[in-house]
């Protein structure tokens, strides 16, 4: 282990010990590591071993990975750069697709970018009970189905719609249509 990465450790160690409150005394009988190895450990004296890592990290309750990783912490800004080649979902003759939402994004909702050809559709199997999408056509002229309802769209109209049952966007226009959609899906529905 580097120095950085013990240091790291070491720290976060203390910092969960201090969090729950416990002495060392009360971290060695969790864990089975001696209160003076946890002591030096602590202060990034001695490298402890996987086995040690693993004892500390179980009497915590939590896994290696949160003991020993930096946890991620949002940015108050993100930016999803519109040329990442990799936010590209779907890119065919039936549609483009490209998500604009952080890939972990914690959100229950996404945000996309659609592009559908001349005569293209952009079909959709049910997705999870309670998603719902809502839609607003930058350019173009299109017709959106839910379930056995349709409604047209023109540029700068917008549609919210279930998205739990199939649903398609089809594109009328004698040009590329562009939309906006955005998914949402239901937490409560979610979690059953």
């Amino acid at each position: 282990m580097s120095n950085e990465t013990l240091s790291s450790l070491s720290t976060r160690i203390k910092q969960q010990r201090k969090k729950q409150l416990w002495t060392l005394e009360h971290l060695a009988n969790l864990s089975g590591v001696s209160r003076s190895m946890l002591s030096q450990i602590e202060r990034g004296k001695a490298n402890p071993t996987l086995a040690v890592t693993c004892k500390i990290a179980e009497a915590f309750n939590i896994s290696i990975a949160e003991l020993i990783e930096e946890p991620w912490t949002q940015p108050l800004i993100e930016v999803v750069k519109g040329d990442n080649k990799n936010s590209i979902l779907r890119d065919d003759q039936s549609a483009f697709i490209q998500v604009l939402t952080p890939i972990h994004s914690a959100e229950n909702i996404e945000f996309y970018l659609v592009k559908l050809p001349v005569n293209g559709e952009l079909n959709s199997h049910p997705h999870m009970r309670g998603t719902r999408e809502m839609i607003t056509v930058q350019s173009g002229d299109i017709t959106v189905i839910s379930g056995s309802d349709s409604k047209h769209l023109t540029t700068g109209d917008s549609a919210y719609y279930q998205a739990d049952q199939d649903h398609r966007i089809i594109n009328n226009w004698d040009q590329e249509a562009v939309i906006y959609m955005i998914t949402s899906f239901d937490n409560a529905s979610n979690t059953n």
